[in-house]
Formats: structure tokens, sequence, C-alpha cells
């Protein structure tokens, strides 16, 4: 929604790419990147709706550097970081994701408003 800021998730990091809003609001080329994990798509360079996940089964080596440049270089040079997804943090059934440590996390400011 208008005047609301814009997440999108790669990697299970939710990055605030408001500041982008020409490249991801309402309308825009990469809109459909928004409001989810869009891990794959971001791999693929791909707007498919069925690449808009966080799933990478499959990826060939290629689209895995690919994924990872766009994540350093793009992502989080450009975009704060604003949280986790839960598949970051927990397992499929929701008990706590033991392999997740805070520390080893890319860093984010916690803004006021949170």
């Amino acid at each position: 929604q208008e005047g609301q800021p814009i997440y999108l998730a790669v990697k299970g990091v939710v990055f605030d790419v408001s500041s982008g809003k020409e490249f991801y609001g309402k309308g825009a080329p990469y809109n459909a990147l928004a409001g989810k994990d869009s891990t794959r798509g971001v791999a693929k360079m791909s707007l498919d709706p069925a690449d808009l996940t966080h799933d990478i089964t499959g990826l060939t080596e290629e689209e895995l550097e690919s994924l990872e440049d766009i994540f350093n270089n793009v992502y989080k040079a450009k975009y704060p970081i604003v949280g986790y997804t839960s598949r970051r943090i927990l397992n499929d059934d929701g008990t706590p994701n033991l392999d997740f440590k805070p520390e080893d996390q890319p860093h984010f400011n916690i803004k006021d408003e949170f």
C-alpha cells in the first residue's frame, strides 16, 4: 500500500527496499519480488510466479553464484536488513533451528518504531 514500507526476502533475510520504490513499488518492474522470500527468482533472474519462492532445489552452480553475488553486492550493500523469515530461524516442524546463530547473521539495526 502507498506509504507503507516495501519488504522482500532473499535467503531468509528481510530487506527494506522502500528506497528502491521505482523498482519494487506497485507497478514497478520487480514488484513481483516484494512481500515474499524470492530467493529462487533472484538466483534465476526470473519473475515467473513459480520461481518466487525460497526453494533453491535444483539450481545450477552458476545460479547459486549469481544469488550470492546479488545477495551481497546488491541487497546487503544497498538496503537495510529489518529481520529474518521464520524459515531461517525455525525448522519445518516449528522447533528452533539450532544452526541459527544470531551472531553469524547479517546484522540489522532495530528502528525506533520496532
